[in-house]
């Protein structure tokens, strides 16, 4: 049974997830809270698998609730519902550690299987929806000072040459088996090797690693590894 708290500022927005989720099996919502200071004090007493987490709400948002949540160490993984334009918080929340994102308007199968992948650690996004948005986000990531280079970074030399090139695959939104394909691997193989890099960068997820990839110049939207 994976435990969902929901965190949305609109009464009726909380009675449609709780609704969507309650005729769900293998979901049981815990709580809810209309605002993100509400939500970090209840993460911290439900401790619930899944957080679904709406950005924009008065007092503490849902970039700071995750933070907090986050910071805390818990067991609770946060799920950031979003619009397109709402993109620079979505990029902000997924850099405060949240393990992925959905759109508010995603179908109730994607958003039920959203929480079941964040339940059981993975990314939530699939890695091609993932570089798309990301595309879009193009303008709001950071920019990489001109005289650095991803090499730079202690956490990309700690890398093998074959890790590495795991970490610029994952920047590219490949699929574990797009990556087993173009690298000549089996899919085992690249999964053990995405585990290993997830570790070495202190990535929460896949998710975390893009952005990471992203952050330090590895990796670009529409840009060759």
């Amino acid at each position: 049974m994976t435990t969902v708290l929901i965190v949305d500022d609109q009464p009726l927005q909380r009675f449609g997830f709780r609704m969507l989720l309650e005729s769900a099996p293998g979901t049981e919502v815990v709580g809810e809270a209309e605002h993100g200071g509400e939500a970090v004090r209840k993460a911290a007493e439900m401790r619930p698998d899944v957080i679904l987490m709406d950005v924009r709400m008065p007092g503490v948002d849902g970039i700071e609730a995750t933070r907090r949540i986050v910071a805390a160490g818990g067991r609770s993984r946060v799920l950031i519902l979003t619009t397109f334009d709402l993109d620079e918080y979505a990029h902000e929340a997924l850099r405060a550690g949240a393990s992925g994102f959905l759109l508010k308007d995603a179908h109730p199968e994607e958003l039920l299987a959203g929480i079941r992948a964040v339940a059981a650690g993975d990314a939530v996004i699939a890695p091609a929806l993932t570089r798309r948005l990301l595309d879009a986000y193009a303008q709001h990531l950071p920019a990489v000072p001109p005289n650095r280079e991803p090499a730079d970074d202690p956490r990309v030399r700690s890398l093998t040459e074959r890790e590495h090139d795991i970490l610029v695959a994952i920047g590219q939104g490949w699929t574990n088996g797009e990556i087993a394909e173009r690298l000549v691997l089996s899919e085992s193989t690249v999964k053990t090797y995405v585990g290993r890099v997830l570790a070495k960068v202190g990535a929460r997820d896949r998710i975390q690693a893009v952005i990471f990839a992203y952050d330090i110049g590895l990796a670009r939207p529409n840009t060759p590894g």
